[in-house]
């Protein structure tokens, strides 16, 4: 690869000479402008204002103009003779870790191969300790008639250096951010966290540039004469977003679908094999949301409250034992007192009780006591009195 600049890395009192060579490659197609009459080529011609004659490049320069329009010329001597140490120097100034960088800032890339066997030991060395800090170097650098900012970390046993724009060259973000406040619930960051585990990760290099291709297939096409131009098939733009998690969800579907995928819920497993499975709790819609399904029916159906019927029961069943215990010691004569007593005292306890087999005992215990009582009560009344003789 050509070097585009030929310099040094200035690393304290270390100066390692390199060579400065491009990382990037547009594949971009160029088009010429054409007159559309006739197809003549139109082309830009540099003129000097002065004699009008047309100037090669060769012969062209650099030149500041003034306020009044006059021009200073300016010669790539004068630059070289500027009183900077990063004309031909890659100056470090501090190391500092990779996410402090704002990746707004940064520009163009390249490599910094070392220049000459002599560079090798120092470029090795100061490769490494990027290497093994796990830092970035932030330097500075003139190219192009303007000194730049620049980070320099390590890809694969080389350093590269990121051209960055000044911190005052970044624009801030006033008015971009949406102005009305948006609250956004836990089921759709939910079901967002699915769709971004279903589409999953992506190998960098197997991505590639379909509108390129399509531009140079016709360019084929139209130069053998066979091109015949069809409707690209575009897909209705969506209108406004009514139902967020419906579309969230029919976004998990698709994605899901076409990585060939079984299911199409609102569960969601991760899109990368080997990835951790991403999981969805499905929305509990509304009855009236699902009408005639079997859903809506079951969210609709009552609660079983058979724990309440039965104590009811229970105590119903209590207080109709004890009136009819109650009608017995009245009709036994002196047991009548201890039968209401009794009776009133079973009521009260079978009303408060919440449980079939309390109750029960309870009811037991009072049949007994009544019984007993009544029992007692009739053999006195049959006992006869004796009489006692004066």
């Amino acid at each position: 690869m050509r070097s585009i600049w030929n310099g040094a890395i200035s690393f304290g009192l270390v100066s390692i000479p390199i060579k400065l060579v491009n990382a990037t490659e547009s594949h971009s197609i160029s088009f010429r402008q054409i007159h559309v009459s006739d197809g003549g080529r139109v082309r830009y011609r540099k003129v000097c204002e002065l004699d009008g004659e047309e100037v090669p490049s060769a012969e062209i320069g650099k030149g500041y103009e003034e306020a009044d329009g006059s021009i200073v010329p300016i010669t790539d001597e004068d630059l070289a003779q500027l009183p900077l140490a990063t004309a031909k120097t890659i100056e470090i100034m501090s190391f500092v870790p990779a996410e402090e960088i704002d990746p707004l800032q940064m520009d163009a890339a390249y490599y910094l191969a070392a220049n000459g066997a002599t560079a090798a030991k120092p470029y090795t060395l100061l490769r490494e300790a990027l290497k093994r800090s796990r830092k970035v170097a932030i330097a500075k650098y003139a190219l192009r008639g303007r000194e730049r900012l620049g980070m320099l970390r390590v890809v694969d046993d080389v350093i590269a250096m990121h051209g960055l724009l000044w911190p005052d060259e970044i624009r801030a973000p006033e008015g971009v951010a949406p102005e009305v406040t948006v609250s956004v619930r836990d089921a759709e960051l939910d079901l967002a966290d699915a769709l971004m585990a279903t589409l999953g990760e992506v190998e960098m290099a197997s991505l590639h540039d379909d509108y390129r291709e399509a531009v140079e297939a016709m360019i084929v096409a139209k130069s053998g004469g066979a091109f015949e131009p069809t409707e690209a098939v575009v897909e209705p733009a969506g209108g406004q977003v009514i139902d967020l998690m419906a579309a969230l969800e029919k976004s998990v579907r698709a994605a899901k679908a076409s990585r060939g995928e079984g299911g199409g819920g609102a569960e969601a497993s991760g899109g990368a094999e080997g990835g951790a499975a991403a999981e969805v709790t499905p929305i509990q819609r509304k009855a009236g949301a699902r009408a005639g399904s079997g859903a809506g029916r079951s969210a609709a159906a009552p609660k079983a409250v058979g724990g309440k019927k039965s104590t009811a029961a229970s105590a119903k069943k209590t207080a109709a034992a004890a009136t009819k215990k109650k009608a017995t010691g009245a009709a036994t004569g002196a047991g009548t007192g201890t039968g209401k007593s009794t009776a009133a005292k079973s009521t009260s306890g079978a009303s408060k009780s919440t449980g079939r087999a309390a109750a029960t005992k309870s009811t037991a215990k009072t049949a007994a006591a009544a019984k007993k009582t009544g029992g007692a009560a009739a053999k006195k009344a049959a006992t006869p009195r004796k009489r006692t003789s004066a």
